[in-house]
């Protein structure tokens, strides 16, 4: 009898080379004990399967871009601050345009800031239907203390007549 003949063919054994004393007692791999106990791992996506996803979400993703870009019909609604003075620590005037539909009535919230961007005076503006879409206005602002800047913080539509 050759050495050959008395080695044992450990092909495809992944207990191969590990010494006797340090195999597990069953013979199994930790491997096939894991999936015995859990089982076995579930095979991941194929390229193809996350291709046609990528692309899915990708055009997903363009559709709502330009459903977002395209302007609604109930016209646009912008403000833009023009100055302010600050007269004294009680009072302030802001100087805004606002552009809205025609029809439309309007309510902006105007406010001071202080140094310490505290909101020190705060006051809402309304702004009837008008034929310019473009509106310049003036307001005077109770203040609580000094403010150092002054400007529309949001306009929204209180009433759209058609």
């Amino acid at each position: 009898m050759s050495t050959k003949d008395s080695i044992p063919d450990h092909t495809g054994d992944s207990t191969a080379g590990v010494p006797a004393s340090e195999r597990p007692a069953d013979g199994l791999s930790s491997e096939s004990r894991l999936a015995n106990r859990y089982g076995a791992p579930k095979p991941g996506l194929s390229a193809r399967t996350k291709i046609v996803l990528g692309s899915l979400a990708g055009a997903a993703a363009v559709g709502a871009v330009v459903f977002m870009a395209i302007p609604s019909g109930a016209g646009t609604l912008t403000s833009k601050d023009v100055g302010f003075t600050i007269p004294d620590a009680t009072s302030a005037v802001v100087d805004f345009n606002v552009t809205k539909p025609a029809e439309a009535t309007v309510d902006c919230a105007v406010q001071v800031l202080s140094d310490s961007y505290a909101v020190v005076g705060w006051k809402t503006v309304r702004i009837p239907p008008s034929e310019d879409p473009t509106v310049s206005l003036s307001t005077s602002v109770r203040t609580d203390s000094l403010g150092v800047t002054g400007g529309v913080n949001a306009c929204w539509i209180v009433e759209q007549n058609s």
